[in-house]
């Protein structure tokens, strides 16, 4: 179990070597500098970045953007932290992650996202408080609090979109594969999903450099998608041969968007580093991916299973149905609000 004391490490790290000591601007590489300091700082844990022949256990996730389709909800709190039924949004990502065996996870974030860092951190007042009012059965909710995860936070300094986002772990990842998944989105009802899992089986047993998730989606809806191009568009797990970033209709190669999820061998980083910026200046991931598999690096698509849809808090049509679909699941209040729902719609 993971106590508290590796959270107040992950904060350290943050503050005192990410933050102050370098400046990532997606084009700096100072990994084994920042090592050489953890080591200093933490002997007894060993540097933080090392490459290891074990499973995948690291994951990158995004969470610096402002969630500006989501005001006014999102001006004070990150739209990651907008409650879905009982939880907010991150909680969902963390424990779909932490299913799949994750078990680190750096958080890219930004000034304004403090609040997922609290969320994370163990707060001992707060179960104390609940220890002496008799509301020992609420500490169940917290369970998530002693998942067996390490939380290490970098900031983003500037918004330059999802490739940018990325290459802020750099100096953190070093030399190691890991997962990246986008905070603001779900897979799979209540997050019951292994995704994850079995992306992370299919890139190591074919040695892969990207292994990304992908959905059907309506055709009339690919203008607003990543989209796979594979000589196998039926295929559960397909070959990648291409992604075009929100194509047209007519030039669409599939149906097959990117669901939010993502394998990377390290080499991603290098390609980060040569995008070019973009529409705003934004570095995209999906311009990196592209340079990466022209160059003859082995990517593959796994398609999402029946019961995996994503759930993509990212606009409020999305956000409300999100909500209704995950509260009339509850268990416990969602038999109760489907008979008032009917009841709403009876007297609409």
């Amino acid at each position: 179990m993971v106590g508290s004391q590796p959270r107040v490490r992950a904060r350290i790290v943050e503050s005192r070597i990410v933050d102050t000591m370098f400046t990532i601007e997606g084009r700096i590489d100072r990994t084994s500098y920042v090592a050489s300091i953890v080591a200093r700082i933490f002997p007894a844990q060993g540097p933080l970045v090392e490459t290891s022949s074990m499973a995948i256990d690291i994951a990158v996730v995004p969470v610096a953007g402002r969630g500006t389709r989501l005001l006014p909800a999102t001006k004070s709190q990150p739209k990651e932290m907008l409650p879905v039924g009982r939880k907010p949004v991150v909680q969902y990502v963390v424990e779909e992650l932490a299913k799949s065996q994750i078990r680190r996870l750096l958080f890219i974030t930004d000034a304004r996202k403090t609040q997922i860092e609290n969320h994370f951190d163990e707060d001992g007042e707060l179960i104390d408080f609940l220890r002496r009012t008799g509301k020992e059965e609420q500490l169940a909710d917290l369970d998530f609090e002693r998942a067996k995860m390490e939380y290490f936070y970098t900031r983003q300094r500037r918004q330059l979109g999802l490739g940018h986002a990325v290459l802020c772990a750099k100096s953190l990842i070093g030399e190691q594969s890991f997962v990246v998944a986008l905070g603001d989105s779900i897979i799979g009802l209540h997050a019951e999903s292994d995704i994850v899992q079995r992306m992370v089986q299919q890139f190591e047993a074919t040695d892969a450099d990207a292994v990304v998730a992908f959905e059907e989606v309506p055709h009339r809806e690919v203008i607003h998608y990543g989209i796979a191009q594979t000589p196998e568009p039926s295929a559960e797990i397909f070959e990648l041969t291409d992604v075009i970033e929100k194509p047209s209709v007519a030039e669409a190669p599939s149906n097959l968007a990117v669901a939010a999820r993502y394998v990377f061998s390290p080499a991603i980083f290098d390609y980060l580093e040569r995008t070019k910026p973009g529409k705003g200046g934004e570095i995209q991931l999906t311009d990196a991916m592209r340079m990466m598999l022209k160059d003859g690096r082995k990517g593959f698509g796994l398609r999402l299973r029946s019961g995996e849809q994503r759930y993509d808090i990212g606009n409020f049509d999305s956000y409300f149905r999100t909500f209704v679909e995950f509260a009339l699941s509850d268990p416990r209040y969602g038999e109760a609000l489907k008979a008032h729902v009917r009841t709403l719609l009876g007297n609409a």
